[in-house]
């Protein structure tokens, strides 16, 4: 029995202290909208792509178990055309925490309405970031990588540029796919410009706003919140230079979509002087969520 005991903690111990995967994702798969009961190949799919976004290495740094990256994948199946093609739509979100406490500050949360495919059941998931193979894989190599650039870029200045530049290789390979949502004239907002911009000069400081917004700014504020909302108002204020070079861009747009709710907690325990200056700026660079933004000013 003692010798039992030994072996199970020395197992605990060695897969505890193994490098562990990039992303610690989870994966959901709506089939509602597809009439029958037979719903074996939607849970195929769920069980493949959780294995292929979790199992797979991304990345050459290690990574420990707490390390991993939280996002959340679900894909909306919307048609079903033929026995072994698919319509949907997928919903990707990612987090990253927040230094000395529980929070965990939204990345990305953007839904791409483009997304077609084939799977059959129990069929190995083929994957390449420098040969298009199939479009599932594809677009889920595509999300990883941006989801790992997004983080990158949060805890160090410039750091995702590795990972936008594999996403964005993604791309070029499927440009002859026949597939939508990879080149720019299938639209303003897909896939080719979300990598695209991230990757142009124009957009410099966007990312420099990822870093300040989330390194200096959220991460200081548990020790000293009025320097970390300082910077975060200044890391915002920085964004116009990117509305002005490109009016409300869509990478812009997909930021806000992330972030205005957090952006309106923050500067809602601010002084009036910052809530005031962040107003005009968010009317300026957001003025889709104007209305909402009010909130802060409203705010005790």
């Amino acid at each position: 029995m003692h010798k039992l005991i030994c072996i199970i903690l020395l197992i605990t111990f060695v897969s505890s202290s193994l490098p562990a995967q990039e992303l610690n994702c989870k994966v959901d798969v709506n089939s509602d909208q597809i009439p029958g009961s037979d719903k074996r190949v939607f849970e195929s799919m769920k069980t493949a792509l959780f294995e292929f976004m979790n199992n797979r290495k991304w990345t050459n740094d290690i990574f420990k178990s707490e390390e991993r990256i939280e996002c959340n994948i679900l894909i909306n199946i919307t048609a079903r055309p033929e026995t072994d093609r698919f319509d949907a739509t997928i919903q990707i979100q990612a987090r990253r925490p927040v230094y000395k406490s529980s929070y965990n500050s939204v990345l990305l949360n953007y839904e791409d309405k483009d997304l077609s495919f084939n799977y059959i059941e129990s069929t190995p998931l083929d994957f390449s970031e420098n040969t298009y193979i199939g479009n599932l894989t594809s677009v889920m190599g595509f999300y990883a990588y941006m989801i790992l650039g997004l983080d990158y870029d949060s805890f160090s200045l410039n750091g995702g540029t590795p990972y936008f530049q594999k996403a964005l290789s993604i791309v070029n390979n499927a440009q002859n796919s026949g597939e939508k949502g990879w080149k720019a004239f299938d639209g303003t907002k897909n896939r080719y410009w979300l990598v695209n911009n991230m990757v142009d000069a124009s957009f410099v400081p966007l990312r420099e706003c990822m870093y300040n917004y989330h390194r200096k700014g959220l991460d200081v504020m548990v020790d000293n919140k009025d320097a970390g909302r300082s910077v975060i108002l200044e890391s915002i204020e920085s964004l116009k230079k990117v509305h002005d070079a490109k009016p409300l861009s869509f990478n812009l747009a997909v930021f806000f979509i992330s972030k205005s709710d957090e952006i309106i907690n923050i500067f809602s325990g601010g002084v009036s002087d910052e809530k005031a200056k962040m107003i005009v700026t968010l009317n300026d660079i957001d003025p889709t969520n104007s209305n909402k933004y009010q909130r802060i000013l409203s705010a005790q």
